[in-house]
C-alpha cells in the first residue's frame, strides 16, 4: 500500500526525533536478528525436503537485508510446507511462527477487486458504468470527474485519479497512528489535485481507485465493506487467519511484530499498532502465508468468479515496468525466470513488505518480512526472487 516508502522512513525518522507515539526497538536490532531459515510445516511444525535455496534466500532477508523476521509458503496440488527465519518480536527474541498473521498491504486489492467483480456477476455493479453512478457527486474536483470515470479503471489502475499517499504527510499519521481516517478523507485529500492523466489513457497506480471501490461495494450492498469481504470470501474459503479489522490496532491471533527502519542503519521502530483504515480497502486486511496461497489457489481456480468475472480480471495492460509486469483488475501478470507467467501482487505496510504469486497449474508461494518502510532495495528484490524461486521450483520448499 506504501508508494514512497523512502518518503514514510523520513517520516518515521521525523517522528522519533520529536518523540512520537513509536518507540525503538534497540540499537543495531536488524542486524542483529538474522538466522538460518527454519523449516516448518503449517500443521506441525517440521517440514521435509525444503529447497536449500529458499533457506539461503529468507537467511539472507534476515541478516544482511536487515529485516528481523521472514516467511514463506509454498505450496502445489500436492501440499506445502512453511519456511520461516529470524525472529518475529526483536525484544523478546522470539521466533517467526509459520501460522503468524501479517498486515497484507496492498494485496488486499486483490480481495477489493474479487468482491467487485462477483457483484458484476450478480448484475448489481457494470465494468464500464461511471462511477457516478455508484457514487454520486463523489469524484469531483479540479478536474476529477466520476462521470467520465469507469469501475474498470478504477481497478486497473487506469482512472487517472491522484493517489492519496503522494498527498497525504506520513508524519501526521504516525503522530496519532491510532486515529481513524474515513474512506471519504483519503479520497477527498487526492480530490484537491488535478489528475494524473485522462482516463484510460495511461497507467498509474492509485490506492485513492481502490478506496472507492470500498465505497462503492457498501453503496451498493447496503454492508460494510468488512462484512462483504467476510461474507464472499473469508468465510467461504474458511481462511481462519485473514480478517478485515476495520478500526482495530492490534493484530489477532499469533503474529508477528512490524518493524520500520527508516535510518536504514538497524534501529528499528515498532510499528505494530496502527489504525489499518488508513488503508481501507487499498490496504488494510490482515492475513497469513498459508491462507493468501489458499486465496489464490481458488480465485485462479474459478473458485470466487465466474469465468467472464475471472477473464476480465486476468486481462492485464502493461504497467510500463522494465520487467514486462502487466496488471489487470487487482491482479498483477510477472514473468517468471524459468519461463512462463505468474498471478498475484505485492504489498507495503507500516511495519511488513509481502509478495504472493501463484501459477495457473496450482503453485502458489507468499513470502513475508517484518521490516517496512526503510527497507532496503535488495530486501524487496529478495522478497520477489523467494516467490520466483519457489514457483519455479515446484511451488513447494
Amino acid at each position: 500500500m506504501v508508494k514512497d516508502k523512502r518518503a514514510l522512513g523520513c517520516a518515521l525518522a521525523l517522528v522519533v526525533a520529536v518523540g512520537g507515539v513509536v518507540t525503538t526497538a534497540g540499537p543495531a536490532a536488524a542486524a542483529a536478528t538474522g538466522s538460518a531459515a527454519r523449516p516448518s510445516d503449517a500443521d506441525h511444525g517440521r517440514g521435509r525436503g525444503h529447497d536449500a535455496r529458499l533457506q539461503a534466500i529468507l537467511g539472507r532477508l534476515t541478516s544482511v537485508d536487515g529485516a528481523p523476521g521472514a516467511l514463506l509458503d509454498a505450496r502445489d496440488r500436492r501440499g506445502g510446507a512453511t519456511l520461516t527465519s529470524g525472529v518475529g518480536d526483536v525484544r523478546s527474541r522470539a521466533e517467526v511462527r509459520p501460522d503468524s498473521r501479517f498486515r497484507i498491504g496492498s494485496m488486499t486489492k486483490m480481495f477489493t477487486a474479487t468482491v467487485v467483480l462477483q457483484l458484476v456477476a450478480e448484475r448489481r455493479v457494470e465494468l464500464d458504468a461511471p462511477v457516478e453512478r455508484y457514487l454520486p457527486g463523489v469524484v469531483r474536483g479540479h478536474g476529477n470527474d466520476g462521470r467520465g470515470i469507469t469501475v474498470r479503471q478504477l481497478l486497473q489502475h487506469t482512472s487517472g485519479l491522484p493517489d492519496f499517499l503522494d498527498h497525504l504527510k506520513p508524519q501526521d499519521v504516525l503522530k496519532d497512528p491510532l486515529a481513524h481516517h474515513d474512506a471519504r478523507e483519503l479520497v477527498d485529500i487526492a480530490l484537491a489535485h488535478p489528475p494524473t492523466f485522462e482516463p484510460g489513457t495511461g497507467w498509474s497506480y492509485s490506492n485513492t481507485g481502490y478506496v472507492l471501490a470500498g465505497m462503492l461495494v457498501e453503496d451498493v450492498t447496503g454492508r460494510d465493506y468488512a462484512d462483504e469481504v467476510r461474507r464472499r470470501v473469508i468465510g467461504p474459503l474458511g481462511l481462519r487467519g485473514t480478517s478485515v479489522p476495520g478500526d482495530s490496532p492490534a493484530i489477532p491471533g499469533p503474529h508477528t511484530r512490524g518493524y520500520a527502519n527508516p535510518g536504514g542503519d538497524g534501529e528499528l521502530i515498532d510499528v505494530t499498532r496502527v489504525n489499518p483504515t488508513i488503508g481501507g480497502a487499498a490496504g488494510g486486511v490482515i492475513s497469513t502465508g498459508r491462507d493468501l496461497n489458499r486465496f489464490l489457489g481458488a480465485l485462479l481456480g474459478g473458485r470466487l468468479l465466474p469465468p467472464a468475472q475471472l477473464k476480465a480480471m486476468m486481462s492485464p495492460r502493461p504497467t510500463g515496468s522494465a520487467d514486462g509486469r502487466a496488471y489487470g483488475l487487482g491482479l498483477e501478470r510477472t514473468q517468471l525466470p524459468c519461463g512462463g507467467n505468474y498471478w498475484g501482487h505485492t504489498g507495503d505496510f507500516l511495519g511488513f513488505e509481502t509478495a504472493s504469486g501463484a501459477t495457473l497449474d496450482g503453485r502458489r508461494a507468499s513470502v513475508m518480512v517484518n521490516s517496512g518502510p526503510g527497507g532496503s532495495q535488495a530486501q524487496s528484490d529478495d522478497i520477489k526472487s523467494a516467490v520466483e524461486t519457489a514457483l519455479c521450483h515446484g511451488g513447494r520448499p
